[in-house]
C-alpha cells in the first residue's frame, strides 16, 4: 500500500489547500446526487456543478503542490484525514434535497465572494484560476439561490424542510470566517483575502435570499467547527475511504 504523503508547515500552501479541499469535498458530496436527484434536469445540473468544483480543486491543488513537489492526484488521494483542511460544512452528509440546496447556497455564495477577491491575487496563476472559477461560482450561486426561494416560498412541506436545513447548517458557517495565522499571512503577502473579510457581504447576500424564501436565520452560536484545522466530523473518514479506495488499492495505477 502506498504511504500517505507528508506536507511541510507552509502557511501559503495551507491557504491554498483550504480552498482546494473545500472544492474537492463539496464536489464529492454533490456527485452523490448523480442518479438520485428529484428531477432529471437537476440530476444533470448537480453533476455538472460537481465537475466544475473538481476542475477548480485540480487547479488549486496543483498550485498548492508546488511547495511540496506533489501533484493534484497525490494531494487528493494520498493524504490522511487530518491533512485535509476544508471547512466542516462541506463534508456533512448530503441529506435531503433541501439540505443540499441550502448548503449549495451558503457555499456558492462564499466561494463567489472569495474567487472574486482572488482575481486580484499577487500570485498570477491563482488570479487566472479565479478568473475562470468566478464565472462557474456565479452560476452555482444563482442556481442554488433560485431553488432555495422555490422551496422556502413553496409548499408547507418544502418550507419546513428548507428551514430545518438552514437551522442545521447555519451552525457550521462561522468557520468560514474565523481568522488565523494562515489568513493573516495570505493577506500580508497578497496571496488572497482573510476569510473573515468576506463575512459581512456573505451575511448580506444570504439574508436577501432567506428573506425572499421566507426563511429565518438562526441566532448566532459560540460553536465554531474546526475542519480547516484538520479536525473533522465523524463523516469525513467514511467519505475519504470511498474517495481514496481505488488509488489505495492500486497505488500509482493509471488508465
Amino acid at each position: 500500500m502506498q504511504h500517505s504523503i507528508a506536507l511541510p508547515d507552509d502557511l501559503a500552501q495551507q491557504y491554498l489547500l483550504r480552498l482546494g479541499d473545500t472544492c474537492l469535498i463539496l464536489a464529492q458530496r454533490l456527485a452523490e446526487w448523480c442518479g438520485h436527484a428529484p428531477v432529471l434536469e437537476e440530476d444533470i445540473a448537480l453533476s455538472n456543478m460537481a465537475l466544475d468544483l473538481v476542475g477548480q480543486a485540480r487547479a488549486v491543488l496543483t498550485l498548492a503542490g508546488k511547495a511540496s513537489g506533489h501533484d493534484e492526484d497525490q494531494l487528493a488521494f494520498l493524504r490522511e484525514e487530518r491533512h485535509y483542511y476544508n471547512p466542516t460544512l462541506v463534508e456533512l452528509p448530503r441529506g435531503d434535497f433541501a439540505h443540499t440546496v441550502v448548503r449549495n447556497t451558503m457555499a456558492a455564495t462564499w466561494l463567489l465572494l472569495l474567487w472574486s477577491e482572488l482575481q486580484q491575487s499577487d500570485d498570477g496563476e491563482l488570479a487566472a484560476i479565479a478568473g475562470q472559477a468566478v464565472k462557474e461560482a456565479r452560476y452555482h450561486q444563482e442556481h442554488a439561490a433560485d431553488w432555495l426561494v422555490r422551496l422556502g416560498d413553496g409548499t408547507e412541506e418544502s418550507h419546513r424542510r428548507a428551514q430545518n436545513a438552514v437551522d442545521a447548517l447555519w451552525l457550521y458557517t462561522p468557520e468560514l470566517f474565523s481568522a488565523d495565522a494562515v489568513d493573516l499571512h495570505a493577506e500580508k503577502t497578497g496571496l488572497g483575502p482573510r476569510w473573515s473579510a468576506l463575512q459581512k457581504p456573505w451575511l448580506a447576500q444570504m439574508q436577501a435570499v432567506l428573506d425572499a424564501a421566507t426563511l429565518v436565520a438562526p441566532k448566532d452560536s459560540a460553536f465554531v467547527s474546526s475542519g480547516k484545522h484538520g479536525i473533522h466530523s465523524e463523516h469525513m473518514g467514511f467519505m475519504l475511504a470511498q474517495m481514496q479506495h481505488l488509488q489505495r488499492a492500486y497505488p500509482g495505477g493509471v488508465w
